[in-house]
């Protein structure tokens, strides 16, 4: 299937590991031109720009910014724009989760988990919105939620399962805002997924995430990131204010 995205250009936060890189180099390989945002790991990013443009002939390249404030979110803008002369996707993908129950969670950490998982959805979207009325874009903006956002957690990650929540409610309400300008939003929503954060929880304890899961399995994280490019691309031009669950059953939504 053709999805329509070559020659668009995407930002992706987060974009240098795990989810965030196995959506770059799919989005690539359906001719995407694509930025890379992250926060901390440089090499990872770079090599990955590298790759892309290797490997899928295609532009890239990687741009450092914080997405939980404002001055970086612009300047990130900014430099996408400077790829090819416009940004047509964004997909919110950068996140943090760590692991503390409730009871013991400082204030501080709490409000870091809002500020990246949510503030972050919020500036970056709003910065594409403005960009796309301004541009004259119909653009498409993908937000990463979680099942957790309505399953829950008990092992830690209520404050995680609480912003991803809100990242559902957020996509909802501002899809229906701008549709009128040509602009979807949409959510996609995965369960557990192997990635290098997971992989050392995951292969102590395979068969007992597997046998939680209806399917029976955990999730690739290619296989998400299929699920991305489909939204992100015409085929899917009727849907917004859509959260697409890929949990294997987990969430069954």
């Amino acid at each position: 299937m053709d999805l329509k995205l070559a020659g668009k250009t995407a930002i992706v936060t987060g974009g240098s590991r795990g989810l965030g890189e196995a959506i770059c180099k799919d989005l690539a390989k359906e001719g995407a031109d694509v930025v890379i945002n992250y926060s901390a790991s440089t090499d990872k990013a770079e090599k990955l720009a590298e790759t892309i443009v290797r490997e899928y002939d295609v532009k890239a390249m990687a741009v450092k910014a914080d997405i939980s404030k404002e001055d970086e979110v612009k300047a990130l803008f900014e430099k996408a724009a400077g790829l090819t002369g416009k940004i047509d996707i964004l997909v919110n993908n950068a996140g943090v989760c760590p692991v503390i129950m409730i009871k013991d969670t400082p204030l501080d950490v709490w409000e870091q988990v809002l500020k990246v998982n949510m503030t972050g959805v919020f500036l970056t979207c709003r910065e594409m919105v403005n960009y796309s009325i301004e541009n004259k874009i119909a653009s498409n903006i993908i937000n990463i939620s979680s099942q957790s956002a309505f399953n829950g957690s008990k092992r830690g990650k209520t404050h995680y399962s609480a912003s991803k929540g809100g990242v559902v409610s957020f996509t909802i309400s501002l899809a229906k805002e701008v549709s009128s300008y040509g602009i979807r939003v949409n959510s996609v929503a995965p369960g557990m997924m192997y990635t290098d954060m997971t992989a050392e929880v995951l292969d102590k304890e395979t068969e007992k995430y597997n046998q939680q899961i209806p399917i029976g399995r955990v999730a690739t994280v290619e296989e998400v990131a299929r699920v991305v490019s489909f939204v992100a691309g015409d085929p899917s031009s009727y849907m917004t204010g859509a959260v697409v669950d890929i949990s294997g059953g987990l969430c069954s939504r």
